[in-house]
């Protein structure tokens, strides 16, 4: 699972003191007869879309609107069988393209066959969908609910924007949220003057985008507007203008070369900005000098069980560019039950370094251990506002920080639009406005996003800027555990449970120090003391109890990424580097199925492993060996991306395993084809699992001759079938 950070802009007050322009759309007087009331609707996994229909909502008042709130989960508080007022969607999704889990009872319940097909043909609405395109599945879970709102008869009124996480949410959420208003516009007006109920006012789309030569609008007939490229397109276009314009200078390139987080140059240096409408402030924070000792992990749980880590092995050498870490888990005493395919949550803190810099940057290192009392503000602007779960009552500030919110994760626009009104330095406050700013999108995405920025890098950075405690808990996310695959079989090794990692390593960059991942980086600390070096076998019986570190895991079972029920269908497995980690989980298991099960007939299987230097980090390459050997894998094929030609000289050796892929494809695709046999994929989103995908394209097109259209085709009808599946991460 993987957290977005996402900016929303729109309109807001002039600053004439710091010189900026604002552009405000004209009050639009609605018709009496007709409330300019909407119902906004959320089904958010991590809070980014919760933010962004907040942001909806805050900024409904602005444009003479009001606007209703609702998490889809709440289904008591709204009623779309008799809603009659435009209702926008925000839709998250998670897992393998699947709905957030707010909206999967929603989900089951409008998917109901029973339903009439003009069940919600009474219905208007608009949909913004979230997700990344790293992943196979993109926008999925607002997809899922866009076709099936239209195939029961409901109508948009306004183009569906797909925001891209792989990109920057804003690129697309922010002229979305921007065009939305006229449509609204357009719909309260029709709905007041036309006595047609079932009008269809999906042609209603936003006038910032469609205009023709004469500046006459030119309507869309295609709803499914592909904003993102657009936006894409118009930032790409901006950029060349900016460098490639006669009117700059060679003294003003130059200077482009030394821009960076805390300094901008022009033309953004000296241009009006657009920034967010500053977010309601809506928390009260007390500090209470009362006893929080014995605080070591959040109290709820939420279904976690302590357990401790019995072994820890390094899977590479030491001078490997990534170092591996396999662990085992404990679980015989909890009895949790888990299938090789299935993962397993961690929970992590943050770093205790980091979390005594923010207090002493924040001045509140003395008061660390005071015990935290969190209110609502009276009389706050902000809609439907609510104390956030994620901050317990009666915490110690010191166990917030650590356990509960995320203080690595790049704020977001309104984040950093918040921090700007607590900065008292005019050329630093004109800097974060300039970064979350619509101008300054490509500065915010280059030195904050992309940077991967935190908020304590952005105090460091700005000096003057003094946030009090109430904005961080209003904006930093709940710190989310971190999900790790099984690499291992319950059949054989029982009451223990292994997972392999990498320890992420971020450089120091000119915005930030060197520092390790944070979940990583926290689990091989934990386990220093126990960690044995590649190429010996640890015994668990040398260690003591009491000498085996802790965590806290949840299971975290998967829905699809199993072996197939029947033994006899062929698998393809596809996991370079640590994306090998199921696959070991797969094989022990069917090793295990073919003792017991010496008559039954047994399906080939493949696995596509890849790594940089055989000598290096050939991950359990031992276990692998020993599994060809002894027939549990029939085919297992490798390559090394870093190591120099053998001594034949061969050229056009294999690199990656798509190419590994690419050289058995009469085999691949026969097992798919011909044998109904299944795929799995598992590693990197942002390449690996896009070239697997293309390769796999190819292959279908020339085994089956056919044409890349068809080919794409049968790849869906496999993904659909469940016989081409992927466990990825970005």
């Amino acid at each position: 699972m993987r957290a977005c950070q996402c900016g929303i802009q729109s309109v807001t007050r002039p600053k004439t003191r710091l010189e900026l322009s604002f552009t405000k759309s004209s009050f639009y007087s609605m018709p009496c007869e007709v409330a300019a009331r909407f119902l906004i609707l959320y089904g958010s996994q991590r809070g980014q879309a919760q933010s962004i229909a907040e942001e909806i909502c805050q900024q409904a008042a602005e444009h003479g609107f009001t606007a209703d709130i609702n998490c889809l989960s709440n289904q008591h508080k709204y009623n779309l069988d008799s809603e009659i007022q435009p209702v926008v969607f925000v839709v998250s999704t998670t897992g393998d393209g699947d709905p957030p889990d707010t909206a999967q009872k929603f989900v089951r319940k409008i998917k109901n066959k029973s339903l009439p097909h003009n069940h919600f043909s009474h219905l208007h609405y608009a949909l913004l969908a979230l997700g990344d395109t790293n992943y196979a599945n993109f926008c999925n879970g607002g997809k899922t609910i866009d076709s099936r709102l239209q195939q029961l008869g409901a109508k948009h009124f306004y183009a569906t924007g797909h925001a891209d996480d792989g990109t920057g949410l804003e690129v697309v959420v922010d002229p979305w949220i921007e065009g939305l208003w006229d449509a609204l516009k357009k719909t309260f007006s029709s709905m007041a003057t036309s006595d047609q109920q079932d009008t269809d006012l999906s042609d209603c789309t936003q006038d910032n985008f469609h205009k023709n030569a004469s500046g006459q609008e030119k309507y869309k007939s295609d709803l499914e507007v592909d904003l993102h490229l657009l936006k894409l397109s118009e930032t790409d276009s901006q950029k060349g203008k900016a460098i490639t314009s006669d009117s700059i200078d060679v003294e003003t390139l130059s200077t482009v070369l030394v821009a960076s987080l805390k300094q901008s140059v022009p033309p953004l240096s000296e241009s009006a900005l657009n920034v967010p409408a500053l977010p309601a402030s809506y928390l009260e924070v007390r500090l209470e000098k009362v006893s929080t000792e014995g605080e070591t992990v959040p109290s709820d749980k939420d279904g976690y069980h302590e357990v401790s880590i019995s072994k820890a092995v390094q899977l590479t050498q030491d001078d490997a560019v990534k170092t591996a870490i396999s662990l085992e888990l404990d679980i015989s005493e909890q009895n949790l039950a888990y299938q090789p395919g299935d993962a397993f949550d961690i929970l992590c803190p943050n770093r205790a370094s980091e979390v005594e810099e923010l207090l002493l940057r924040l001045d509140l290192q003395t008061q660390k251990n005071c015990a935290v009392q969190v209110n609502l503000l009276k009389n706050s602007s902000k809609k439907a506002a609510k104390i956030p779960l994620r901050i317990p009552q009666n915490g110690s500030l010191q166990f917030i920080l650590t356990w509960c919110l995320e203080i690595r994760r790049a704020p977001n626009k309104a984040f950093v639009r918040a921090l700007a009104d607590f900065t008292q330095n005019s050329s630093e406050k004109r800097r974060l406005l300039e970064l979350c700013s619509k101008e300054g999108s490509a500065d915010y995405n280059s030195f904050v996003r992309d940077a991967n920025v935190c908020l304590l890098d952005l105090l460091r950075a700005f000096p003057s800027c003094l946030p009090p405690l109430s904005l961080l808990f209003e904006h930093l996310p709940k710190l989310q555990p971190r999900a790790y695959s099984a690499a291992s079989s319950s059949l054989q090794h029982p009451g223990k449970v292994h997972f392999v990692f990498n320890v992420v390593e971020l450089p120091a960059r000119p915005e930030h120090p060197a520092r390790t991942g944070l979940c990583t980086g926290w689990l091989a600390g934990h386990v220093s003391s126990i960690l044995w070096p590649l190429g010996t076998v640890p015994a668990s019986e040398r260690l003591g109890t009491s000498a085996q570190p802790k965590v806290h895991v949840r299971p975290r079972p998967s829905s699809t990424f199993h072996l197939p029920a029947d033994l006899s269908v062929p698998v393809v497995m596809v996991g370079p580097g640590t994306g090998v980690a199921p696959f070991i989980g797969f094989l022990q298991q069917r090793e295990k199925e073919r003792e017991a099960n010496q008559e039954a007939t047994f399906g080939e299987t493949w696995l596509f492993f890849g790594c940089r230097h055989k000598d290096k980090d050939f991950l359990f390459r031992e276990e692998l060996e020993r599994f060809a050997h002894n027939g549990t894998l029939s085919h297992l094929i490798v390559c090394f991306s870093r190591d120099e030609p053998d001594a034949a000289g061969t050229i056009n050796r294999p690199t990656y395993v798509q190419h590994n892929l690419s050289l058995h494809a009469k085999n691949v695709a026969s097992i798919l084809i011909k044998d109904k046999g299944s795929l799995y994929v598992c590693g990197d989103a942002k390449n690996m699992t896009k070239d697997v995908n293309d390769t796999l394209l190819e292959i279908i097109g020339n085994e089956l001759q056919i044409d890349k259209l068809d080919a794409m085709k049968t790849v869906a009808g496999l993904r659909e079938e469940k016989r081409y599946l992927q466990d990825i991460w970005s």
